[in-house]
């Protein structure tokens, strides 16, 4: 008997072998990443010569905010496709088209909020200071770079495939544990990261993001928020978005020790941040057991 939060079974006409090299957690973790990297090499080529060879991702200037569109962000979405439809075989139904307004729309308000009250924290904590205000800000290419293509790409990449997938083998619990610890070492060697921020983006981020989707089972409500909180961060407060500088309509500094502030790798490394979202991670673990909705590991489910 199938579990209803699975989005994913092995066929039960499935021949042995499609079992371990098509089907099996691993195997299809792996045809992701292989379709991705044919794609962003094709795509990285017809980059290369349309933008005379410069291949540099820098958000600052609309030929980097394409690269890295077309190079990271579509190859994502379309390994995504390729897999789900092809390989799974199935509806798309964590990205369906009739779920997309209502879950953008509330994840981006939830980004907005949560990251407007660390933000609200830290300048209570006195940590936290507008210096000025700026209109000279290039808030189309943050909007398309660190907003939505990192929403879409980071989404689909650690929750539709690594959560997801991991869930569907080994369960809610490790799935949670798996993904996190991926997405905090994704952004260790972002400029300004140390095992500290690393840590919490794995925690506040990570964890928040995978219940998020085990809640909703729409990457939706995901890419809202993620996009929201970076772009909050960085365009709206001035704040560095996981070490990248930044520039806000707020010109703003912050004061006081690393754990406090954040430092130089932004206000993810806070404490505060950090306690905010494990406050919002607990909410969704409270639901997610209140329904009883956590998925047991595969050799179990059989069992």
């Amino acid at each position: 008997m199938s579990n209803p939060t699975v989005a994913f079974s092995t066929p039960a006409t499935a021949s042995g072998w499609k079992r371990w090299l098509v089907f099996s957690p691993v195997a299809r973790i792996m045809i992701f990443v292989v379709a991705m990297a044919v794609l962003s090499t094709i795509s990285g080529t017809v980059d290369h010569f349309a933008f005379g060879g410069s291949r540099h991702m820098t958000f600052g200037t609309p030929s980097g905010v394409a690269v890295y569109l077309t190079t990271m962000v579509l190859p994502a979405v379309l390994a995504y496709l390729f897999l789900v439809r092809v390989v799974e075989q199935r509806r798309l139904g964590e990205l369906a088209a009739h779920r997309l307004l209502r879950g953008v729309i509330s994840g981006i308000l939830g980004g907005l909020a949560l990251f407007s009250a660390v933000v609200g924290i830290l300048w209570l904590l006195g940590s936290y200071h507008v210096t000025g205000t700026s209109s000279d800000v290039h808030w189309l290419l943050a909007l398309l770079s660190v907003g939505v293509g990192a929403g879409i790409g980071e989404e689909v990449l650690f929750r539709g495939v690594l959560y997801r997938i991991a869930e569907e083998g080994l369960g809610t619990w490790w799935a949670l544990l798996i993904s996190a610890l991926f997405f905090g070492f994704a952004h260790s060697h972002n400029p300004g990261a140390t095992a500290w921020s690393s840590a919490a983006i794995a925690i506040e981020a990570g964890i928040l993001l995978a219940l998020l989707y085990h809640v909703t089972r729409s990457l939706w409500p995901c890419i809202g928020l993620h996009a929201a909180w970076n772009f909050a961060q960085g365009t709206i407060y001035g704040i560095p978005v996981s070490g990248s500088a930044a520039s806000g309509w707020l010109v703003s500094t912050r004061t006081g020790p690393d754990w406090l502030s954040g430092g130089v790798f932004g206000a993810e490394a806070s404490v505060v941040a950090l306690a905010l979202c494990l406050l919002c991670s607990a909410a969704l673990l409270a639901v997610a057991l209140r329904r009883g909705s956590f998925v047991r590991p595969s050799w179990r489910r059989r069992r």
